[in-house]
């Protein structure tokens, strides 16, 4: 699942990075996302077995164009609705490190049958 959500965004072509991994010595891309993986839980559970699984993603977008931070995080959000991700609302401001970049950030679920 992971690498479907991975995938998807690669259409982009802006760097993917697992958030809170770019070195303090790493300048920031013009333009990137980052993403988390806050949990994997199993579901329907029965005859003691779990037979689903729900992805729970934190998908974020940085850019020093302000822009840029607003519409393509809103063009994940249809890309990855298109995969069978479910993606609701419209995101949320971000912290960003640098003083050039804005972020806003968007979770992201998707259930494994």
């Amino acid at each position: 699942m992971k690498d479907l959500f991975i995938s998807t965004l690669e259409e982009f072509n802006y760097p993917i990075i697992l958030q809170g991994s770019l070195g303090e010595d790493k300048q920031y891309p013009e333009s990137f996302f980052t993403f988390w993986n806050n949990s994997t839980d199993g579901e329907a559970f029965y005859d003691n077995e779990e037979h689903s699984y729900s992805w729970d993603f934190d998908l974020n977008f940085y850019s020093s164009d302000p822009i840029l931070v607003n519409t393509k995080l809103l063009e994940a959000k249809q890309k990855l609705i298109e995969k069978g991700f479910i993606v609701s609302g419209k995101g949320y401001d971000i912290a960003s490190d640098e003083p050039t970049h804005t972020g806003r950030g968007i979770n992201v679920l998707k259930i494994e049958k």
